[in-house]
């Protein structure tokens, strides 16, 4: 038995000194258009992004003067989920609101 012991004891040492890289992030932007309200954008960063109001309100101003606006920062699974909301909601909605998501 002592040698299953030692079997196990190095096996747990040797995972434990693999470096653990953390996963690749993705931003998730919003783009400016003519016809999506601004109070949809709102409400988007509300619902998908989770943002309370006021920075909400922020990154949606951001949006309006700048063109682009960041809504957050998300693991490529997450952030494409994110991606393909916006655009759920926002063609139920008849905006033709664009979000895309690019590598940090």
């Amino acid at each position: 038995m002592g040698s299953i012991d030692q079997e196990t004891n190095n096996k747990v040492s040797t995972e434990s000194r693999r470096k653990v890289s953390e996963p690749p992030m993705y931003k998730v932007l919003i783009h400016n258009d003519d016809y999506t309200t601004m109070d949809f954008v709102v409400e988007i960063l509300m619902v998908i992004f989770k943002k309370p109001q006021e920075d909400a309100i922020q990154v949606m101003l951001n949006v309006h003067r700048e063109g682009v606006g960041i809504c957050g920062v998300y693991p490529y699974e997450m952030a494409e989920t994110k991606v393909e909301s916006v655009h759920l909601l926002a063609g139920e909605n008849d905006f033709p609101l664009k979000c895309t998501m690019e590598k940090e």
